[in-house]
């Protein structure tokens, strides 16, 4: 018995003896092996799909927020532009209100300055007008003292007096 020889009946028995092993790995372990491969490749597909499905919903996300990055810029240089054009219209109003003050005031005190003037004015000439009095007053008794003096007054006045 050689080993190196072939025999038939031990090709025979190895052949049968293969092919039930094949038949047995075909029926009980290849069906689950490419079932479990089948399987894996699904779900590799199902994440590569899911992968590509969220990188599509981060680019939206994305130039959602770039979106509202830029109306939000624009809004606020709305506010910014309303706030300035406010601030400038308050100062401006600001100072043609005190300009409008300042001006009622210098006519106030111009109109208070004539009537204290003329209310000087008026003490003044009635100061004037008393003293002018009291003068005559006086000089018309020292004139008039004796009745020689007022007889030759009684005189001129008639000279000056001229009858129509």
């Amino acid at each position: 018995m050689d080993l190196i020889t072939p025999e038939i009946g031990l090709f025979f028995w190895q052949t049968i003896v293969f092919l039930v092993l094949i038949f047995l790995m075909a029926k009980f372990a290849w069906n689950p092996i490419l079932g479990a491969i089948k399987k894996r490749e699904d779900s590799i597909n199902d994440a590569l799909s899911s992968a590509e499905d969220a990188r599509k919903e981060m680019q939206n996300l994305h130039a959602d927020n770039e979106k509202l990055l830029k109306e939000a810029r624009a809004e606020r240089d709305a506010i910014l532009k309303e706030a300035r054009e406010l601030k400038e219209k308050v100062i401006a109003d600001a100072a043609t209100e005190a300009q409008e003050k300042a001006n009622l005031i210098v006519a106030q005190a111009q109109a208070t300055i004539q009537n204290e003037k003329k209310s000087a004015m008026a003490e003044i000439k009635n100061q004037v007008a008393a003293l002018s009095i009291e003068i005559a007053e006086k000089m018309l008794r020292h004139e008039l003292s004796t009745s020689d003096k007022q007889q030759r007054l009684v005189e001129e006045m008639l000279e000056d007096v001229t009858l129509k």
